[in-house]
C-alpha cells in the first residue's frame, strides 16, 4: 500500500474517534494489531482500541484529536497531535469535573495493507490529570 493509503486509514481512525462511530475502527485496524503502550486493560486489536475510546468518550464526550503534524514512509506514520475535551463522566474512578484538558501526545503507526498493525505513543497524561485537579 502507499503512503497516501496509510494516511487515510489513519484518517479514517481518527474521524471515528472524534465522530464516536468507534464501529469504524474495526475497517482500519488489523484483527491482531498490537499497541505497545496500551491503556491499563486494553485489549489487542480494533476490539482494544474500541473499549478504550469508548471509555475515554464516556469521559470526554465532545474529545477531539486534531493530528498537529504528519511524517509518513512506506508503511508507517509518525505524528503529533492535541487532545482536548470537557470531563462529563467518570476517569478513572474519579468523578467528572467539568473541566476542560488540551493535552498533547505523539505516535509512531505501522501498517500493513492499508490497516493498522502497531502503534507506539505517548500521551501527556499526567498534564490531563493535573488540568483536572485530579492530582
Amino acid at each position: 500500500m502507499s503512503q497516501q493509503d496509510n494516511i487515510a486509514a489513519q484518517t479514517a481512525f481518527g474521524e471515528a474517534v472524534n465522530s464516536g462511530n468507534l464501529a469504524a475502527i474495526a475497517d482500519v485496524v488489523a484483527p491482531g494489531s498490537i499497541d505497545h503502550d496500551a491503556a491499563p486493560g486494553q485489549g489487542p486489536g480494533p476490539e482494544g482500541y474500541q473499549a478504550m475510546f469508548r471509555d475515554l468518550r464516556r469521559a470526554f464526550p465532545d474529545l477531539h484529536v486534531e493530528v498537529e503534524h504528519l511524517l509518513a514512509t512506506e508503511d508507517e506514520l509518525a505524528f503529533a497531535y492535541t487532545v482536548t475535551g470537557t470531563h462529563r463522566g467518570e476517569l478513572a474512578g474519579h468523578t467528572p469535573t467539568g473541566k476542560s484538558v488540551s493535552f498533547r501526545g505523539m505516535q509512531i503507526s505501522r501498517f500493513e495493507d492499508g490497516k493498522l498493525v502497531e502503534r507506539w505513543g505517548s500521551s501527556d497524561e499526567l498534564g490531563m490529570m493535573r488540568q483536572l485537579g485530579l492530582i
